[in-house]
């Protein structure tokens, strides 16, 4: 079985592609959250996932680990990104398998720049309780991760129980639907293989963004707060530009952090929308029921929540994280049919060569900038 599966009741279904293993305890706090904490927090939280028997968990176990090694192929045939690089294991896992391995990467990932004596914009135990009621939350709507910050060779995830839910809810062929999901996260894979420069950059940004300044964190969380009262009230503006947490932060943040979040969000834009396309892109010979499970799953996206559900997707920004996918993905799928995916394969060379958000709207705007 998956590791630390369980077989108990439904839970909500997962929405999205975004986009486990064992909380590695080299210390209780890095950066400004404790993330031990937080992977605690999260794994007692969570909510099951879909009643299964054993045998028909360790069939999807089995399926997806042959599907994410099959996937390298065509992958790499799309892309026109051959790199060299081993192709690891990925790892099956459970809602809590995955809280541990996010709680892992945040802690290195934030290890080098945050700051112990909680002057970051989460602090210690506190942060810990909130960033893992925020893991268990998100855990129930990810299907597969492309870590590059933990192993030698970046760790493939895929969650289990949440591929099962959502392959159920869609109505489509299974094996096809796993498939599906491997060529996305594999394509992550090679992204950063190719690309070995990537998570530097997304490091040196994250440390960027923990640099706080020199306003209390009381002063910020007060804003923050006095915002949030605003909105629910009516009585502030609707900017697109600052909804959800990560716009709040936008908002509130100075020029350098803003900065350092907009390459973030831009990269994020990039990964996601060019491995939407690939994994769309592998044609009906590959996966005969492609264009079935891209309109059911885009539908799926749509379809309205419970209210307590829409309250979170929209503090979590969610709905920014799936407007991401269609708006990174429109961008890709423009420019490789204007110049082809060979010279679209410019965008990986260095940081220069990434889309500025002017141009993730007008794609034709980096084609003159970039490719001349």
């Amino acid at each position: 079985m998956f590791e630390g599966a369980d077989d108990t009741r439904e839970s909500a279904p997962a929405d999205s592609v975004p986009d486990g293993n064992s909380l590695r305890h080299r210390s209780g706090l890095s950066g400004a959250v404790d993330w031990r904490l937080a992977a605690r927090t999260g794994s007692a939280l969570v909510p099951p996932g879909p009643r299964t028997s054993r045998y028909s968990a360790e069939q999807v176990v089995a399926e997806l680990a042959e599907a994410s090694v099959r996937a390298e192929g065509p992958v790499r045939e799309v892309s026109g990104l051959l790199d060299d690089q081993p192709v690891p294991a990925a790892r099956i896992v459970d809602r809590p398998g995955w809280i541990g391995a996010a709680a892992d990467s945040m802690a290195q990932l934030t290890g080098t720049g945050g700051d112990p004596h909680g002057r970051g914009l989460l602090a210690g135990k506190p942060a810990g309780l909130q960033a893992g009621a925020m893991l268990a939350f998100l855990s129930t709507a990810i299907l597969g991760q492309y870590d590059p910050f933990t192993g030698p060779d970046g760790t493939l995830l895929l969650v289990a129980p949440n591929i099962m839910a959502v392959e159920r809810a869609l109505s489509v062929p299974t094996s096809d639907f796993r498939f599906w999901v491997c060529l996305h996260e594999v394509t992550h894979r090679v992204q950063f293989s190719s690309a070995p420069w990537l998570a530097g950059y997304m490091r040196s940004n994250v440390d960027v963004l923990s640099q706080v300044g020199d306003e209390p964190l009381a002063d910020m969380l007060t804003r923050l707060v006095d915002e949030l009262r605003d909105r629910r009230r009516g009585t502030a503006p609707d900017d697109p530009a600052t909804r959800g947490i990560v716009g709040l932060l936008r908002a509130t943040q100075a020029p350098p952090q803003r900065e350092a979040l907009d390459r973030l969000l831009m990269l994020g834009t990039l990964l996601e929308g060019h491995a939407d396309h690939v994994m769309d892109a592998v044609g009906p010979s590959v996966i005969p029921s492609v264009e079935q499970i891209r309109a059911a799953f885009d539908k799926r996206r749509k379809r309205p929540t419970n209210p307590l559900q829409r309250l979170l997707r929209a503090l979590l920004g969610v709905d920014a994280k799936v407007a991401q996918y269609v708006r990174g993905k429109a961008f890709v799928d423009h420019v490789v049919d204007r110049v082809g995916m060979e010279r679209f394969n410019v965008v990986w060379t260095d940081p220069e060569t990434l889309p500025l958000p002017d141009e993730i709207e007008n794609p034709d705007r980096w084609i003159a900038r970039v490719l001349g």
